[in-house]
């Protein structure tokens, strides 16, 4: 008798992870198929931004309190990181828009979001392999799944770089990254034959897992596929603000923010006492509401200080800061974001995961990544 097919590893549980990788995609694909038969191609409507910059996009940068600044013995394992982290963010911010403008400050914050973003991706596989089986020798997923994941995503940035003109949105703000045109016209065939030749390979390499080993990641499988069909969908095969904004922060803030909750309330039974288990025991809806709240605040003294765009949503006509005052304040308002950024790189390491069992359970590991 064949051995009944194992559909996991999965980080917390069938349905979640489904819901969390593969809904956030469908749901990000359909509006932006949506914006298109709305004929949503220039910018994105206000009701947009509300719900996916605000309530997703800058929501998911607070969830990393949870992980950090509201943990005082967190704080205490890693002082220098915590306050050497936000200090040096600034330093590095303020200098930029100081000494070389506006544009050098939003295109640096800019490349750094795109690395985290991609690098989150790739991270995901890196969780879901050390959730299954050690391999022997080479470890052939490891190259599959990382080239792939670059692939999928580079290769629509160089699209980007290759076609500034014409599109009709930007990362952050107009003119945040290089104009290379010239060189990513050159490129840019090779570029998509190695998009797609590394997605053949990546289902081959899935296929003759399930065909010899009787497994397959579904998971991870979902997470790829839609992160090769949101960033070329909202990138290279629609122009439009709304479609890329949908395809770029729901698949990457939902699933953080479902981590960052399965932390939380695995660090509240460790810490009962603490602010941590204070929101958890309110459940889903207090921690949401806690993000909420705090992205509403920032997107306010962004409003009020810089942009002064939304006064329909945020009040007043605002102060709109201009001169020597902004190459002070900007780099001060984005902190949360690059801050972010900075320590996401950090926070889900292999080792600091070994140490914390609270990480561990976040990620379904408890005990997988002993030894």
């Amino acid at each position: 008798m064949r051995r009944a097919v194992q559909w996991g590893p999965w980080l917390w549980s069938p349905a979640r992870d489904l819901s969390l990788f593969g809904g956030s995609a469908l749901v990000a694909l359909g509006l932006a198929l949506g914006g298109a038969l709305w004929g949503l191609t220039g910018s994105a409507p206000e009701w947009s931004w509300v719900l996916l910059v605000l309530a997703v996009d800058v929501a998911h940068v607070w969830s990393t309190l949870f992980r950090t600044y509201l943990d005082p013995e967190e704080l205490r394992r890693h002082p220098a990181r915590y306050l050497g982290v936000p200090l040096g963010c600034y330093a590095v911010g303020a200098t930029l828009y100081v000494g070389w403008g506006a544009v050098a400050f939003w295109r640096a914050l800019a490349y750094l979001a795109v690395w985290h973003f991609v690098r989150q991706q790739v991270g995901w596989a890196n969780v879901y392999r050390a959730r299954g089986p050690r391999p022997r020798g080479w470890d052939v997923d490891r190259w599959v799944d990382s080239v792939t994941l670059y692939a999928v995503t580079l290769a629509p940035m160089l699209y980007w770089h290759g076609h500034l003109a014409e599109l009709r949105f930007s990362w952050f703000v107009e003119g945040d990254f290089f104009d290379a045109g010239a060189l990513a016209a050159r490129l840019w065939p090779a570029a998509r034959v190695v998009w797609a030749l590394s997605l053949v390979v990546f289902v081959l390499r899935q296929a003759w897992l399930l065909l010899t080993e009787r497994r397959l990641a579904l998971g991870k499988c979902v997470m790829v596929a839609g992160t090769a069909a949101c960033w070329w969908v909202g990138i290279v095969a629609t122009n439009s603000d709304f479609a890329f904004t949908a395809t770029n922060v729901l698949i990457h803030g939902v699933p953080y923010v479902g981590l960052l909750w399965a932390y939380t309330v695995a660090r509240a039974r460790e810490r009962p006492e603490s602010v941590i288990a204070t929101v958890a025991s309110g459940g889903v809806l207090s921690f949401l509401a806690v993000l909420l709240v705090t992205a509403f605040a920032e997107e306010l003294l962004w409003d009020r200080a810089v942009w002064t765009e939304r006064a329909w949503l945020f009040g007043g006509s605002g102060v709109g800061l201009s001169g020597a005052a902004l190459p002070w304040l900007v780099p001060l308002l984005a902190l949360p974001q690059s801050t972010h950024y900075a320590l996401d790189a950090l926070l889900w390491r292999r080792a600091d995961t070994r140490a914390r069992p609270a990480q561990q359970r976040a990620v379904g590991a408890l005990g997988a990544l002993e030894g």
